[in-house]
């Protein structure tokens, strides 16, 4: 992976659940987990069209360096656009280059 290619500045988010202490209901939260350089790239429009054809939401792949803690609960942030990930994939060689989230767009909900 070239570093030009990372050229976007991304946020990482994990959800955090709580409970309000008087109505015991869950307050749910998203927190920072860490803002790196990423590339996010629109699938092509065979990959589109594929994804489509398994009732797949995803829209766009996420690339990072590779970080321990990443998982696919997470959202990702850019630009003011929230993106929902639907995976965690390793680099097929060490594992321990870059990781490929298969996304789509979300919303921000807070």
């Amino acid at each position: 992976m070239k570093a030009g290619d990372l050229r976007h500045r991304v946020t990482f988010e994990q959800k955090v659940t709580t409970y309000d202490p008087v109505s015991n209901e869950p307050l749910v939260r998203w927190v920072e987990f860490a803002t790196v350089w990423a590339a996010i790239k629109d699938l092509s429009v065979r990959e589109f069209i594929a994804a489509q054809s398994t009732q797949s939401e995803v829209t766009c792949r996420i690339v990072t360096r590779y970080r321990d803690g990443f998982d696919a609960s997470m959202r990702a942030r850019h630009d003011g656009r929230i993106y929902n990930l639907h995976g965690a994939l390793r680099d097929p060689v060490s594992g321990k280059e870059y990781l490929t989230f298969p996304a789509s767009e979300g919303v921000n909900d807070g």
